[in-house]
């Protein structure tokens, strides 16, 4: 069978949950500029119908829309008011967040459920409610270069990452040949959820500028940039991998 090796999502009709902040929303603004139609789904309301707003000056067909990953209900609801805005669903993107900072003796069990819950089981429930569904298309799950570094402070978000990394690996095997699943794990990347800590100048920026070969951090752009490549007819045969997008920040060392 031929396959198209076009990197465009022109055509496609894509849900990115967690889509109205930080790499979610890039991914949503750039599968809109790219051709897509694009339903970006948030918990907040007002944010989701901010990016709709965004998303139909691009010229997409979309809705605003809330979801909650961790209810599987409100999965089924997005699912349903995609289709009904802009028809099958074809690309799904996972990029909901949650991140607690304690160490692992003074995390919480809350602390703990929660970023699993959010991070890892809501990839899991999304993945179950658009996958029973979807006739082909592709699954992209937005992973952490943490899934497979220590980093201090962080033991549930980066077991949760991990996670997800075996979860995509599996799901691929389960969903093929239909449907794609890839994970990305960006480094770090310049997000209103990193606050002024990226920002030139700051300790933290520096230290990060001084391991990684590229000398900076990524904007959310280059993060939907992968994101549109594993989502297009050019990674027809890619699925079930991990794309690392770090600067080679995992490669410094070396």
């Amino acid at each position: 069978m031929d396959r198209s090796t076009d990197v465009s999502v022109e055509g496609r009709s894509a849900v990115v949950i967690g889509g109205t902040s930080g790499i979610g929303r890039a991914i949503a603004l750039a599968f809109a500029e790219d051709g897509a139609d694009v339903v970006a789904a948030s918990r907040d309301p007002e944010a989701g119908e901010a990016v709709a707003a965004e998303l139909r000056e691009r010229g997409a067909e979309t809705t605003g829309a809330t979801c909650d990953v961790t209810d599987g209900d409100s999965l089924e609801r997005l699912r349903e008011d995609a289709v009904e805005a802009m028809g099958d669903v074809d690309v799904l993107v996972n990029s909901a967040g949650s991140v607690a900072r304690a160490s692992v003796t003074e995390m919480t069990d809350e602390q703990w459920s929660q970023d699993i819950d959010v991070c890892l089981s809501g990839v899991f429930r999304a993945c179950r409610t658009f996958g029973r569904e979807m006739d082909d298309g592709a699954i992209v799950n937005i992973s952490s270069m943490s899934a497979g570094q220590a980093r201090e402070n962080r033991p549930a978000y980066c077991a949760a990452k991990a996670g997800v990394n075996g979860l995509t690996r599996a799901a691929a095997a389960d969903l093929a040949p239909e449907i794609r699943v890839n994970a990305i794990s960006p480094g770090f990347v310049k997000t209103p959820l990193a606050g002024d800590a990226f920002d030139e100048g700051t300790e933290t920026r520096e230290a990060i500028d001084d391991r990684t070969p590229m000398e900076r951090v990524a904007t959310p752009e280059e993060i939907a940039g992968t994101a549109i490549y594993l989502a297009s007819d050019g990674a027809s045969f890619t699925t079930g991998e991990e794309i690392v997008v770090d600067g080679a920040y995992d490669k410094s060392a070396l």
